[in-house]
């Protein structure tokens, strides 16, 4: 590319190149920079931040297995179910708990009684929160006095669901034993809770969020993993600096200034024990 005189002292590089045949004039650092076309676009499909990209983790395919796996484990350790009551927690827990006693009546031939569980007043976060609507309950005719109630929801985090399950099951009756069914478990406890029965450990960071879609109430079944765009931008370091890493030239809190070793002596500054009495 031959030069056209852009930036400082363009004219004087382009005089000098028509002297000397032959010779190419060289651009200059802002262009070399930029380029002769300017900046390039950024393209809005490549992540920019604030987008929040989300991957599947779980097919439908799976997600059907996982569920089959978890009616055997519930027949295989409640003897049949003969006792058993699957309560779903609103709103995705609900259809999870039908799929699930579909399954188990399939295998033994034998209805096993589902139905659903309101937590809303029972939440220990209703005062930090804007009010919500209360969900439905509904308890099988029979009642969970005796029963072995086994809880089904579709995310496990920190516990605090589960919590308020227990205590709204309590109102309700009192059952032999609660057990817990989850689809998917992704960790960070904050509560002495633990699944009797997981579809699928998923190992998370506290700024990712986990989406369970299913064909009862989204149209498909998925489980989705992404950043939470908000975690993900305060979080965030400035471009081309890592956290916690110090820009060229910046002095370490409670370090030397640039250019002076730590151990080394000012200028005219005796060294200890030279003689000089101080």
């Amino acid at each position: 590319m031959t030069g056209t005189g852009t930036g400082t002292g363009g004219a004087a590089s382009g005089s000098a190149a028509r002297s000397r045949p032959g010779s190419r004039s060289a651009a200059s650092p802002r262009a070399a920079s930029t380029g002769a076309e300017g900046p390039k676009a950024v393209d809005p499909k490549v992540g920019s931040p604030g987008d929040e990209s989300r991957k599947s983790v779980f097919e439908p395919a799976e997600i059907s297995r996982a569920l089959s796996r978890i009616a055997h484990e519930i027949l295989e350790r409640t003897s049949g179910a003969g006792d058993v009551v699957l309560l779903g927690i609103p709103t995705r827990g609900v259809p999870l708990a039908h799929r699930l006693a579909q399954r188990m009546e399939q295998v033994e031939g034998n209805k096993v009684p589902a139905g659903s569980l309101d937590i809303t007043m029972y939440r220990d976060d209703l005062r930090l929160r804007p009010a919500r609507a209360l969900g439905h309950t509904a308890v099988p005719a029979a009642g969970i006095d005796g029963k072995v109630v086994v809880l089904v929801d579709d995310v496990l985090y920190s516990g605090r669901t589960v919590r308020a399950a227990l205590d709204a099951l309590g109102d309700i009756g009192r059952p032999q034993a609660v057990q817990l069914a989850v689809l998917v478990d992704r960790g960070h406890r904050e509560l002495p809770i633990r699944p009797d029965y997981v579809g699928k450990n998923l190992p998370t960071s506290q700024r990712e969020v986990v989406r369970v879609l299913l064909t009862e109430v989204d149209g498909e079944d998925a489980v989705l993993l992404g950043e939470n765009p908000a975690l993900a931008s305060e979080n965030s370091a400035p471009p081309g600096q890592d956290r916690g890493e110090l820009r060229l030239g910046e002095p370490r809190p409670g370090g030397p200034r640039p250019g002076e070793n730590r151990g080394k002596r000012r200028q005219g500054r005796p060294a200890p024990g030279d003689g000089t009495g101080r």
